[in-house]
């Protein structure tokens, strides 16, 4: 049997560092959209290189739209396209699962 191409390509673009949380996160925002300092804030540990290299990839693949807000000064922030609310959407399935059976570690 072979393994389907169009779910082993999403699994390449979710299985990278960052890109599902990226995704995620932005689902759970207000519009789908944050600015790139809220994402760097909320996101911690991921570095300003990291997920400025993340969300321009995820752009590449047309899962979000980076928009310049012109205020002084300029800011930037990112959106889901409905490409990427689409995926978000089949990932919640995905996040249920993951409250019922995966363990996490004790915070001390």
């Amino acid at each position: 049997m072979e393994v389907c191409p169009y779910l082993e390509k999403t699994f390449k673009i979710l299985g990278r560092s960052w890109n599902g949380l990226i995704l995620h996160y932005l689902s759970t925002c207000p519009e789908h959209r944050a600015h790139f300092s809220e994402m760097k804030r909320d996101l911690h540990p991921i570095t300003n290189r990291a997920l400025s290299l993340k969300v321009t990839e995820l752009a590449e693949w047309g899962l979000i739209t980076k928009h310049i807000i012109s205020e002084n000064p300029p800011s930037v922030c990112y959106e889901l396209t409905q490409k990427g609310i689409d995926l978000a959407i089949a990932l919640k399935p995905l996040e249920n699962w993951a409250h019922d059976h995966v363990t996490l570690p004790e915070k001390v």
